[in-house]
């Protein structure tokens, strides 16, 4: 296992720490595939699944600093449609026939290091007074009618 989900990661905001986790998940994926034989099946797996989970995962946090009057939401915003597009542009190589493991893997542990522990960073502490001053019950609510809008749910 490359990586293990601890408190160094999390940002004290249950439900997107939940969701950040899948990051690591689909590193540790990764890691396991690269350099495996007939591994272009796992490979693109991941690939779709990640695409598929950030645009979703994307848009309810975005919704959540919306909703807690993030004021840089735009450029949030910005770094999570240059990011979508590099992983959509690792899935079109992968579908020509090119081995992205290792590539795709390197971009999953910037992301994480970078954008979740740094810029996600700068959102937390707003979020936060927005989750405390709301009450749990409204949140729970807000977060359960917002997770089926933004997320398949199976």
């Amino acid at each position: 296992m490359r990586l293990v989900w601890g408190p160094a990661y999390e940002l004290g905001i249950l439900v997107i720490d939940q969701q950040h986790k899948r990051i690591v998940d689909y590193i540790n994926d990764l890691d396991r595939l690269v350099g495996q034989p007939g591994a272009q099946l796992g490979v693109a797996r991941v690939l779709y699944d990640l695409v598929d989970y950030t645009e979703s995962h994307f848009s309810f946090e975005e919704a959540l600093m919306e909703r807690a009057g993030y004021d840089k939401l735009d450029d949030h915003h910005s770094q999570h449609r240059k990011f979508i597009f590099h992983i959509e542009s690792l899935l079109r190589r992968h579908e020509e026939g090119v081995d992205v493991a290792e590539s795709l893997l390197r971009v999953l542990e910037k992301w994480l290091f970078h954008h979740i522990l740094e810029e996600d960073r700068a959102y937390t502490q707003q979020v936060r007074d927005f989750v405390d001053g709301i009450g749990r019950e409204r949140l729970g609510g807000w977060v359960n009618e917002n997770l089926r809008k933004h997320f398949r749910m199976m």
